[in-house]
């Protein structure tokens, strides 16, 4: 059995770039986000629980009016739940197939909400990427062309990282003083030595 491994970490903490370090190891890995953006627009269940939610203009000829849906949820956290509460369990069932299909000793997700959509339940591990607050704020800001405040606003939704870290079985430091490649090495290797 393939051992599945999650990867998280609040925004800006980097847990993309350390994703794709384990790719150049040629180990999978399965992008939550982009999934979930897929199968808002691919599973027919999905697209049709969606319309009844949100109403005929969720879809724009077929694909998901994604500006509708964001400006619907943005700052209505019932509306929000309502949509995670969709949302999760179609990727949570489409990444349990993928991994499913994987064939490597162990094969990773990357999601920011692994904990807050029970899908640790469906992993063998979990890494957590942390990185400092000011770090991850400057990168959001720069990533995402926003202001510190819409940052922090946007981070005080999320669950918080000191206790998103210790629900992890590993920390992976991305506070640009530490070097994070030899640090992913040293997972990489630990898993590949239980599959042996």
């Amino acid at each position: 059995m393939i051992i599945k491994v999650g990867i998280t970490g609040g925004m800006g903490s980097g847990k993309t770039t350390v994703a794709k370090i384990f790719e150049v190891l040629g180990i999978p890995v399965y992008y939550a986000d982009d999934a979930a953006k897929r199968l808002m627009n691919e599973d027919e269940d999905l697209k049709e629980q969606l319309q009844q939610l949100f109403g005929e203009e969720a879809y724009l000829d077929g694909i998901l009016n994604r500006k509708y849906i964001s400006g619907l949820v943005f700052n209505n956290d019932e509306k929000l739940t309502l949509l995670n509460s969709i949302v999760h369990p179609a990727t949570l069932r489409d990444a349990s197939q993928w991994m499913l299909r994987q064939n490597t000793a162990y094969a990773i997700k990357e999601a920011a909400l692994i904990f807050e959509s029970g899908a640790q339940q469906q992993l063998d591990y979990v890494i957590g990427v942390y990185a400092p607050v000011p770090v991850r704020i400057q990168r959001v800001m720069k990533r995402d062309g926003v202001t510190a405040e819409e940052v922090k606003a946007r981070m005080e939704k999320q669950m918080d990282e000191a206790t998103k870290m210790r629900l992890c079985d590993y920390v992976i430091t991305n506070d640009e003083q530490d070097l994070v490649i030899p640090q992913v090495i040293k997972i990489h290797e630990t898993f590949i030595a239980m599959k042996r």
